[in-house]
């Protein structure tokens, strides 16, 4: 993993030292709405049990996103493989970073890393199909929704039954933007 700068972030490899902000980004009741409906009660809740808690700091695909202007933490970028050829991408941001263009920067920085230098076909992305603010992101960076799925949760949260979209860029679709 190398850093990654654009015009107003650096993404650099996470580390233990982040867990903090991580865990404050997952007790926003807001940014973890799409994931489990709420914030996390940390206290409470096994994170090896809880998949959509992440990360911890010390994980090998994350990144910790910063301010250029200020060094202040903004969230976290990820690129997960899965396969050789294919990669996920995925994202968390503050609040305050919200509306503000950072996650799509973020996320296209990541994106041509993952062609680049990470040697990726294929990236893709999912969330809730009534996530339009990480669908939006999605769409900026060239990604596009090739399918839904209706899933079967115990405990589904408001939204659920409108499916969950994928979204998917080729290494090719990429060179083309």
């Amino acid at each position: 993993m190398i850093v990654l700068n654009t015009t107003r972030l650096t993404l650099s490899p996470c580390n233990p030292r982040d867990r903090g902000d991580f865990i404050r980004l997952e007790t926003d009741p807001e940014v973890m709405r799409f994931l489990n409906n709420g914030a996390v009660d940390h206290s409470r809740i096994d994170p090896a049990n809880a998949p959509f808690l992440m990360p911890r700091g010390n994980e090998p695909n994350v990144w910790t996103a910063r301010g250029n202007a200020d060094d202040e933490f903004v969230g976290w970028f990820c690129l997960s493989p899965k396969g050789r050829a294919v990669a996920e991408i995925g994202y968390r941001l503050r609040r305050k970073a919200w509306g503000q263009g950072l996650a799509s920067e973020g996320a296209a920085a990541l994106i041509g890393w993952g062609f680049e230098g990470g040697g990726y076909d294929r990236i893709v992305a999912h969330t809730m199909a009534v996530n339009q603010g990480s669908r939006r992101v999605m769409e900026k960076i060239g990604m596009k929704h090739t399918r839904t799925d209706f899933l079967d949760f115990p405990d589904p949260i408001p939204g659920t039954e409108h499916g969950e979209v994928t979204y998917e860029l080729s290494h090719s679709e990429w060179v083309g933007i």
